[in-house]
């Protein structure tokens, strides 16, 4: 009490203890993934490929951020993270959580999914060992007419340094001991040699009618591993793999030709320092120092893996032949009530602006949106950004038919694109013999945002047509991944776009915009508003709330501001697939908030932000989510939803993600993601809600059809 005034002490919002570490809050999602594997009312091989992510998601990480993390060390960076974590204290905790994961993962592998696949009559070899004698013969003879002849096996010794091993390859490890009576009977010799890549890693090898067995390629090789070093005895060999930093730092402002620099730094990721080796347990200990020492790998960055190591390979037998009953039947991705088979996409889009929700409706539409445009006689320009795209992209051979039909197309390639750096490279050539005018992003920032601009002469002069989405220009991940976008010709967002591109390709920075929100000049300002706009409103006793969805969430300053949203009554429902920073039922801090994660079928990827703002709702989607790269180093676009009925669409894909209670998992106030309690409820799975609604929407089969059809005036591929 001052002055018999009540003081109130400031929050602050900041403080690390509100706030969870990014990396382990990522593990918790990859535990999430797991989870997948382990649910017994999921198909068998759905189960196997969940695994499959787990290990591939943990690659990624550790050649990223955990290599980051150890780059931080070795520079002496002694800065903590927004939850009051030094680089050093995160690389102890995430190796503690990461053998958690890896012991439960192979347990689910080895304990539970083996035994299952086995009863299905699915067989996985556990060793070569136990191969019956007309397997045995059948390997054999496969490993000398299909693997010898691919091998290339390296010793190492005075006169043999030790072999470049390749990220991310599997390989088998031997000691050799002298046949020869002049050399040392005592001498042992390291040899490696890499399990090639170019063959299939599951062989199928004879078995009953009612079965169907397989044994991995590296089992061959260790049987047969002896052929290779005939004049040795081998003393043991063992399968290992490394994890190198692939982290690819490029000084942009030095670099003369960007294309150039990436192309040389993708060859030196192949020597990045060895940030986790993976080896088979109960590894000779000889063998697991050598391989310590010439790898120079830290003690506790080496897993000893109590099973087959890298099991990305579960993906293609989840696709296995045969065997139907034992996965889900994939939903065919619907038509477009709005666009008619055949119809001209640009009259369809004249009519009104069209709402877009990937994969449960077909991805097709964007496609003929650029094929259409690429052969229209009207159709004057073309424009669009790609970051990752699908290896025979159709959007691809348009544009650059486009450019060969003369009309004027510009491409921003993003070449950053981290793991796609190659394939760009190569499409950005590709686009570039066709005549297209290709950039290669921004000096200093990726280009992440997700558009396209058709500019088109009509009778009432020039219109351009504007397609802005949620998810990348790849029509093979269009079918896995949830994703929204709009179709517009609304004039004020075709004037945005010019602009988008205008900066883009030249020095035009516009000083404001109708409708578009940008990153990273003016993007996070308008975050900041719209969540305070609610904080406003809540303190003056009006409507507010927020939902948003995205993939991940762990920016500092927009936590901060949803804390102090949430503190003044702000409800704030949060819907955040992968990492969350943000801890909720924090007292007086959070206790407004609740935070879900889904993980089903498809990968959630959209982003839509929901802001009711009194009564006069605004709704925004975009390409951004609420990290510091997204709102600060990236070229980011977030687009409102202007168009009531396209409104009502977009809030109900929150709306029934909220109502999730299958695959949705809530996060407690100790962090941890619980499964809902649906005793007494409707069971609610929002991806299988979404499907059936795009399945009751599509135009039937016998539908009339509009009269007018659209004919391109060249055949389209």
């Amino acid at each position: 009490m001052v002055g018999g005034e009540l003081t109130v002490e400031k929050i602050d919002f900041e403080n690390p203890k509100y706030y969870e570490n990014r990396e382990l809050s990522w593990i918790k999602f990859d535990q999430r993934v797991l989870s997948e594997a382990k649910d017994k009312t999921i198909p068998l091989l759905e189960r196997a490929k969940f695994i499959s992510i787990t290990s591939s998601n943990l690659d990624e990480f550790f050649m990223v951020r955990v290599a980051s993390l150890k780059d931080m060390v070795h520079a002496g960076y002694k800065k903590k993270d927004i939850a009051g974590m030094t680089a050093a204290e995160q690389l102890s905790a995430i190796n503690r959580e990461t053998r958690k994961l890896v012991s439960e993962q192979y347990n689910t592998y080895m304990r539970s999914l083996i035994p299952l696949l086995k009863k299905e009559g699915i067989c996985i070899m556990d060793s070569h060992e136990d191969l019956t004698e007309e397997q045995a013969d059948f390997v054999d003879r496969y490993f000398m007419e299909n693997v010898y002849p691919v091998l290339t096996p390296m010793a190492v010794d005075a006169s043999r340094p030790f072999p470049l091993i390749r990220n991310k390859t599997l390989n088998i490890a031997a000691l050799l001991g002298s046949r020869n009576a002049k050399k040392e009977k005592d001498e042992i010799v390291f040899a490696t040699v890499q399990v090639p890549s170019v063959l299939p890693r599951v062989v199928r090898i004879p078995s009953a009618e009612d079965e169907s067995v397989f044994i991995l390629l590296e089992q061959i090789i260790e049987r047969n591993i002896g052929v290779l070093f005939s004049n040795y005895e081998v003393l043991c060999a063992y399968p290992y793999r490394v994890m190198r930093n692939a982290d690819l730092t490029i000084d942009e402002d030095e670099a003369s030709d960007l294309l150039k620099e990436i192309q040389s730094k993708l060859k030196m990721r192949q020597w990045g320092e060895v940030i986790r080796l993976e080896i088979e347990d109960k590894a000779d200990k000889r063998l697991l120092r050598f391989l310590r020492s010439e790898l120079k790998v830290a003690e506790e960055d080496i897993f000893e893996i109590a099973g087959p190591l890298d099991l990305t390979f579960l993906m293609k037998m989840s696709g296995l032949e045969g065997y139907e009953r034992l996965r889900y039947k994939q939903p065919t991705p619907q038509p477009v009530p709005e666009i008619e088979a055949g119809a001209d996409i640009f009259e369809a889009i004249r009519r009104g602006d069209i709402f877009l929700h990937h994969p449960y409706q077909t991805f097709d539409p964007v496609v003929n949106f650029i094929r259409q445009a690429s052969t229209d006689p009207d159709v004057l320009a073309i424009k669009q950004t790609l970051y990752r795209v699908s290896g025979n992209s159709p959007i691809i051979a348009a544009l650059a038919r486009a450019a060969e039909n003369g009309k004027q197309v510009t491409v921003l390639v993003e070449l950053k694109a981290r793991f796609d750096e190659e394939h760009n490279i190569v499409w950005a050539k590709k686009l570039e013999q066709a005549g297209c005018h290709v950039i290669y992003g921004l000096v200093g920032l990726k280009t992440h945002s997700k558009i396209a601009l058709v500019v088109r002469r009509e009778e009432d002069g020039i219109r351009r047509y504007v397609h802005l989405g949620t998810g990348n220009y790849n029509d093979s991940t269009a079918k896995l991944y949830t994703d929204c976008g709009i179709f517009t010709c609304k004039e004020a967002i075709g004037e945005d776009a010019t602009a988008v591109f205008n900066m883009l390709s030249g020095y035009s920075e516009p000083r404001s915009w109708n409708e578009l929100m940008l990153a990273p000049y003016w993007l996070r300002d308008k975050f900041l508003y719209l969540i305070n706009r609610e904080t406003k409103h809540a303190r003056n006793g009006e409507e507010a709330r927020i939902i948003a969805k995205m993939n991940s969430l762990c920016d500092p300053g927009i936590i901060a501001a949803l804390y102090e949203a949430s503190a003044a009554g702000v409800k704030i429902d949060l819907i955040v697939r992968g990492i969350c920073c943000l801890r909720v039922g924090i007292e007086g801090v959070s206790e407004n908030i609740t935070v879900r994660s889904i993980v089903g079928n498809f990968l959630e990827h959209s982003r839509i932000f929901y802001f009711e703002n009194n009564g006069d709702s605004e709704i925004y989607m975009g390409s951004a989510d609420w990290m510091p790269r997204n709102l600060d180093r990236r070229v980011e676009i977030v687009f409102p939803v202007l168009d009531d009925e396209l409104k009502k669409k977009a809030y109900h894909v929150l709306e029934v993600e909220l109502a999730d209670n299958v695959k949705a998992r809530v996060v407690d106030a100790e962090g941890n993601y619980e499964k809902l309690d649906r005793r007494g409820k409707e069971k609610v799975n929002s991806q299988l809600v979404f499907c059936e609604e795009a399945k009751a929407a599509a135009p039937k089969p016998h539908a009339e059809r509009s009269e007018r059809v659209f004919i391109p005036a060249e055949p389209a591929e």
